[in-house]
C-alpha cells in the first residue's frame, strides 16, 4: 500500500483545509476567466463589473468541469490551456455570457477546485472524518496504515488485525476498510472492504462491496448574482446515512465477508498463466483492466520479482506495483483494479492467457 501521511497529519490539514475552504453561489454570467501574462485567472464579478473576490487561480479537476459544463472538447480545452491561454478564456467567456445559471463554485487557498451544478450536496472531509474516525477507535488493535489528502480525494486506509487469515501457507491477510470522499465532484463518500497482505504490506480494494452516498441534493436557489456559502456540517436528513456508515465500517471486518473473499483469494491461486509469453499475458490483462502501456511494464516487473505465475500473483503484481507510482489517486486506483484482476470472469481469464499471436 502506498505510503502517505500519519492520520495526525491529516486529522491536522483537514482542519485547515476546513477553515480556508470557501464556496459561493455564483451566476455564470457573472464570471470571467482572465488569461493575463501566465496561467488563467477566474474573476467574480457582481452586477456592476467589481470584483467579489480577488482573482483565483484554478486547479485541473476546475478546468475539466468548466470544459465539460460548456461543451469544450478536452482534448482542444487542454491545447488552449497549454498553448493559447487567450483564446480559452475567449472561448469560455463566450459561451459563460451566453447563459445564466447559479452553479457552485468551491475554492480553497486562493485557488478555484471545482466547478459544480448548484445541487451538489457538500459533504465535506471533516463531516465523514467526525463519523468514522470515533468508530475506528472504537476497533480494538485497529490501525491506519495509510491516509492522505489529494487535491480531489481524501483516504483513510485502516486494517483490523482482529481477523487475520492465510491464503497460501506463510501469506498472510488481514481485514480492513477504505474510507474515501471527494469534496471537488469526483466521486462520492464510499466504504470499501480492504485486504492487506502482510509480506508486501499491498493492500487490494474489495470493490464489489461497497456503500456510496453521491453528492446530489437539493437546489440551492437565492435572489443574488453571488452569495457564499456559510459553514455546514451533514443536515437532519442526512442521519439515516450517518447511521448507514457507522454500521459499514463496523462491519467492513464481518467474517463471512471476509471468509467470502478470502476463498476468491485461495481460488485465484489455482489458475495458472501462460509462462510462455508473461508479457503477452501481462498486457492483455492490462488492457482489458485499465492498466496503461507504461504501468504494464512495472506490473510485469513486479509479477517476475515474485515468480507466482498465477492470477493471484498477478493481482499482487498489480497492488505492489501501486506503490511505485507517484500518485496517490491512481495508487488507490490500482489497489481496486488488483481485485477485479484476481476476480476475473473466466472468460476473460481464457483469453489473456491464450498464446502471443493475439497480441502485436
Amino acid at each position: 500500500m502506498k505510503a502517505g501521511r500519519t492520520i495526525q497529519e491529516m486529522a491536522r490539514e483537514i482542519l485547515r483545509q476546513s477553515e480556508a475552504k470557501q464556496d459561493y453561489s455564483v451566476n455564470t454570467a457573472n464570471i470571467l476567466m482572465e488569461a493575463g501574462g501566465g496561467a488563467p485567472m477566474l474573476r467574480l464579478l457582481d452586477n456592476t463589473g467589481v470584483d467579489r473576490v480577488e482573482p483565483l487561480d484554478i486547479q485541473q479537476t476546475a478546468h475539466r468541469q468548466f470544459g465539460t459544463y460548456l461543451g469544450i472538447p478536452q482534448k482542444y480545452y487542454d491545447k488552449m490551456l497549454t498553448e493559447n491561454t487567450g483564446l480559452l478564456a475567449d472561448n469560455v467567456n463566450s459561451w459563460l455570457s451566453r447563459g445564466s445559471e447559479y452553479r457552485l463554485l468551491r475554492t480553497i487557498d486562493g485557488r478555484a477546485r471545482a466547478f459544480l451544478s448548484d445541487r451538489y450536496r457538500r459533504i465535506d472531509n471533516l463531516d465523514i472524518a467526525n463519523i468514522t474516525l470515533p468508530i475506528i477507535e472504537e476497533m480494538p488493535g485497529a490501525y491506519y496504515e495509510s491516509c492522505e489528502l489529494t487535491e480531489d480525494y481524501m483516504y483513510i486506509k485502516v486494517v483490523n488485525p482482529r481477523l487475520t487469515a492465510e491464503v497460501t501457507p506463510g501469506d498472510i491477510v488481514q481485514a480492513g476498510v477504505v474510507i474515501s470522499n471527494s469534496e471537488t465532484g469526483l466521486g462520492a463518500v464510499s466504504i470499501q472492504p480492504l485486504i492487506f497482505r502482510l509480506v508486501c504490506k499491498n493492500g487490494m480494494v474489495v470493490n464489489e462491496a461497497r456503500t456510496r452516498r453521491t453528492h446530489i441534493g437539493r437546489v440551492n436557489t437565492t435572489d443574488e448574482n453571488f452569495f457564499l456559502y456559510s459553514k455546514e456540517t451533514l443536515a437532519a436528513d442526512d442521519k439515516a446515512f450517518v447511521l448507514k456508515i457507522r454500521d459499514t465500517v463496523r462491519a467492513s471486518v464481518d467474517e463471512a465477508r471476509f471468509a467470502q473473499v478470502l476463498g476468491k483469494m485461495r481460488e485465484s491461486t489455482h489458475l495458472r498463466l501462460n509462462t510462455a509469453d508473461l508479457p503477452g499475458v501481462v498486457k492483455l490483462a492490462s488492457s482489458s483492466f485499465g492498466i496503461t502501456e507504461a504501468e504494464s511494464g512495472g506490473v510485469l516487473q513486479r509479477l517476475i520479482e515474485n515468480a507466482d505465475y498465477t492470477v493471484y500473483g498477478l493481482a499482487n503484481a498489480v497492488t505492489r506495483y501501486s506503490q511505485d507510482v507517484e500518485s496517490y489517486d491512481r495508487a488507490s486506483q490500482l489497489e481496486s483494479i488488483g481485485y477485479t484482476v484476481m476476480t476475473m470472469n473466466p472468460e476473460i481469464f481464457r483469453r489473456i492467457n491464450q498464446v502471443s499471436s493475439m497480441v502485436a
